[in-house]
């Protein structure tokens, strides 16, 4: 019996996976990943979602005709909340692969590309996603990533960046412009790209912390089949709707979970060891206001996710993602702030890690940037709040 097959009896299903954490990961995985290079830290990843997958872990929010069991949403937040609790290894690599593959192909790709991708997207084919491009990120549509129709392929030609662990990707999922006389918004298509194709350069973004997670893609004569064509020509803008819209959520939650974790033990790090920041009154304060903001994110989130599986209005549940996103983010910048200057020099110095188990000051903070410009940058969710929540005027 596998441990999913428990997820009936919550009780027993919680304390099976929390039982065979403990008996699986080893104990020192943790350090293992802070000694290790990303290369390295990928598969350790790829390793851990071999076992998850052994027990029906991998990929359970799934449909079952795909390798899942159409786990609910307080099933995943068990799983996701064991998983935080133990600080396993985050599947950082599998990100698209695990919510925006399905989150595209289940409601709009082909039964032909379902049957295709899934099965093997659940066994631990990586993909990545080829979306934004220099002077089209926040504002996706303006994308000029040229797809021409030549008998059964496209041809393409264009760039793309921040494509999030493309260097380790077998496939992509990928926004081209087929029709550039129309409006921005119309003429867009959503295709499947291999990594392989010729044509296809991936090219290493290094990071200020010495990391590359992101890539550019460069595309120059690539021919992708029709086939692989999602929804219909032109109507890709739609198809891609579907695909942002599997970012928030259960994955938030674990996100957020596992913050609450870190943010815990580093407290009671600093009191095993006196830390010196605990005898300044300025600093203790802001410590306790950064962790009952971090308990008032977490509540949101899960009275988010709370709607969702009762089927609450479509629009206030967006509306709420687009707040909590803006909150949330807002808040790691301000934690990881906060913990550089805890931590002085010595977190100034540290090296990068892969291991997420805990903070690394400075690191931490260059990277704190970034959560406010992915998904949807912050700015974009004031705007979409003012206009569409609070119903402000433009300008």
């Amino acid at each position: 019996m596998m441990i999913i097959d428990l997820r009936e009896d919550v009780g027993a299903f919680r304390s099976a996976i929390r039982d065979w954490i403990a008996q699986t990961l080893p104990s020192d995985w943790a350090e293992v990943a802070d000694r290790g290079t990303e290369d390295e830290a990928v598969e350790y990843q790829r390793w851990w979602f071999a076992e998850l997958a052994k027990q029906g872990l991998s990929v359970p929010h799934w449909p079952s005709e795909f390798g899942g069991v159409g786990l609910g949403i307080a099933g995943q937040m068990i799983v996701a909340d064991e998983m935080a609790r133990a600080g396993t290894p985050p599947l950082n690599v599998f990100v698209v692969t695990l919510n925006h593959l399905p989150g595209t192909l289940i409601p709009c790709g082909n039964a032909d590309q379902r049957a295709r991708y899934l099965p093997a997207a659940s066994k631990g084919v990586v993909w990545c996603q080829g979306f934004s491009e220099p002077g089209a990120g926040s504002d996706l549509a303006s994308l000029r990533c040229r797809a021409v129709r030549d008998g059964d392929h496209y041809v393409i030609n264009g760039q793309k960046i921040w494509s999030s662990m493309s260097r380790f990707a077998k496939h992509c999922i990928l926004l081209v412009r087929t029709d550039p006389n129309v409006a921005k918004h119309a003429g867009i298509s959503f295709l499947i790209m291999d990594m392989d194709t010729p044509g296809l350069e991936v090219r290493r973004i290094e990071q200020i912390d010495g990391q590359a997670d992101f890539s550019e893609l460069f595309l120059t004569d690539v021919r992708v089949p029709v086939a692989n064509l999602v929804g219909a020509e032109n109507d890709g803008w739609r198809v891609a709707q579907a695909t942002l819209a599997s970012e928030r959520g259960v994955l938030a939650f674990e996100a957020g979970e596992r913050r609450r974790h870190m943010l815990e033990d580093y407290y009671r790090n600093a009191v095993a060891v006196k830390a010196a920041w605990l005898e300044d009154d300025e600093f203790r304060r802001q410590f306790m206001t950064h962790l009952a903001d971090l308990q008032a994110s977490r509540r949101m989130i899960r009275q988010l996710l709370h709607d969702h599986e009762n089927g609450e209005a479509h629009a206030t549940t967006a509306m709420a993602s687009a707040r909590i996103k803006l909150f949330q983010t807002t808040l790691i910048q301000k934690i990881a702030e906060l913990v550089a200057r805890l931590e002085g020099l010595d977190g100034h110095l540290r090296q990068p890690f892969n291991s997420q188990r805990r903070f690394v000051g400075m690191f931490d903070y260059l990277n704190s940037f970034g959560w406010t410009i992915s998904g949807g940058t912050n700015e974009i969710m004031r705007n979409v709040i003012a206009e569409r929540d609070l119903g402000l005027p433009r300008g």
